[in-house]
């Protein structure tokens, strides 16, 4: 059996309260610091959405996508309210990780 693989479903905002933005990965640091030097072409570097906001870890690829696809039909509201359980300040959880 091959170690435990890790997805990630994140949501980057441009700030408190700013524009979010949700995404799927199985490497959280690695792809949150694309989004922050701007290599992601798109969304994120032409809104400057580069602040990792919530993030939730699966085992399973499948359950990550359709986790991000139900996160991305959510009302904002919804999305704000998931952010402010864990992280009411709308810390930048990148600093956390990335010391991994």
């Amino acid at each position: 059996m091959h170690g435990a693989k890790q997805y990630y479903v994140y949501i980057l905002a441009s700030k408190i309260g700013g524009t979010l933005y949700i995404g799927v990965t199985n490497n959280l640091v690695r792809r949150v610091y694309q989004h922050r030097e701007k290599f992601v072409e798109g969304f994120t570097k032409q809104y400057g959405v580069t602040r990792l906001v919530y993030y939730e870890v699966h085992s399973d690829i499948e359950a990550a996508i359709t986790r991000e696809k139900q996160m991305k039909k959510w009302n904002r509201n919804w999305k704000i309210r998931l952010i402010e359980e864990d992280n009411p300040n709308w810390d930048d959880l990148y600093k956390r990780i990335a010391k991994g």
